[in-house]
């Protein structure tokens, strides 16, 4: 499967729901809203490593989203710089957070040029993908300088007509003034930086 290929036509396709969300600059983020314990700067590197952990285990990563423990990973294969593996996780519905539906999700990390990408699956290995709600691409990446990283992030929702509820979710999260979550638990949980936001 060409992962990248699959995220680009479904970009291209009319009726998803498409959302390229803000760039965030990571280290401005921290030093304008948080306090920490001590001095701490990311590099391309540094959130690189947390993109392939969270994509490794992303009930720990993202928490706010999926449910503890449902993550499973099957086991990658690695070929020309790039790793692939299947991962399955119960998550929140992005339009009705209060439940939780079965994801499967194909994912390749392409570890040279730092781009994570996560195709819908709707079975795998006897796992049913949940009907609740659209199925979507994602892409996680790094781009900008070596010591002023950015976090960049566009999903891709399997619509027949563009859904403003959808729409509206992603827009509001990209407004969040503070780093994602799964930033903040790669700080406390591989750095070992305490913070407060403020």
């Amino acid at each position: 499967m060409d992962h990248e290929k699959v995220l680009d036509e479904a970009w291209r396709t009319p009726g998803v729901t498409a959302i390229d969300l803000p760039p965030v600059d990571v280290n401005q983020v921290l030093a304008e809203r948080y306090e920490l314990d001590r001095d701490v700067t990311f590099t391309r590197e540094t959130l690189w490593d947390m993109e392939a952990r969270k994509a490794a285990a992303p009930d720990v990563y993202i928490p706010t989203v999926v449910k503890a423990g449902s993550a499973i990973k099957w086991p990658s294969v690695r070929h020309d710089g790039l790793e692939d593996f299947t991962r399955v996780s119960d998550q929140r519905l992005w339009a009705d957070p209060d439940r939780f539906g079965t994801i499967i999700e194909h994912v390749r990390l392409d570890h040279g040029n730092q781009r994570a990408f996560f195709v819908a699956g709707t079975e795998f290995e006897g796992h049913r993908a949940t009907t609740e709600q659209p199925l979507f691409h994602v892409e996680h990446s790094v781009a900008g300088a070596r010591d002023r990283p950015l976090n960049l992030w566009r999903i891709i929702l399997l619509t027949e007509q563009v859904d403003q509820r959808l729409l509206d979710v992603f827009t509001a999260m990209g407004e969040d003034p503070y780093l994602r979550v799964f930033i903040e638990v790669y700080l406390e949980k591989v750095l070992g930086v305490s913070f407060r936001r403020k």
